[in-house]
């Protein structure tokens, strides 16, 4: 059996609950439903995303943390969900799930490749194109990084 207990929101980055007498806490998933905490009888806990399959709820996890460790074209996402073995449809609902502000996340690419390479202000654009940001996109990602 398994108790399911909604994620009180302290504030929008993070969420805490205690269940069972131990504290749980969550990250806030922008754009997803609220997340609930499962308690299974054997006393494990696991976050719920309610309105989503297994699958679709580990594609969100593998995305979020993507996410935060790089910038990604919502096209380049997907592929990376994909490579890791997630199907387009698991892969495109939970990239579409997080409410990616991706003109924010071409700013933050540009930014990475000058930190390592230099660029022309069209070179850079080009590069951001390839990676899978749309045109507009890639100019407002190369103009936010200064260039």
């Amino acid at each position: 059996m398994m108790k399911v207990h909604k994620l009180p929101w302290v504030s929008a980055l993070a969420a805490a609950a205690v269940v069972g007498g131990v504290a749980v806490a969550a990250g806030s998933v922008v754009g997803v439903a609220e997340p609930t905490v499962a308690v299974r009888d054997s006393g494990q806990m696991s976050i719920v995303l309610a309105g989503y399959t297994v699958s679709q709820q580990n594609a969100i996890g593998k995305a979020k943390e993507y996410l935060e460790i790089s910038a990604f074209s919502r096209s380049g996402l997907i592929g990376q969900l994909k490579y890791e073995g997630f199907s387009e449809s698991d892969a495109t609902v939970a990239v579409d799930s997080l409410g990616v502000n991706w003109n924010a996340q071409a700013v933050k690419k540009a930014k990475e490749y000058l930190a390592i390479s230099s660029f022309s202000h069209s070179g850079l654009v080009d590069q951001l194109e390839y990676e899978g940001f749309t045109s507009s996109q890639a100019e407002y990602g190369v103009r936010g990084a200064g260039l």
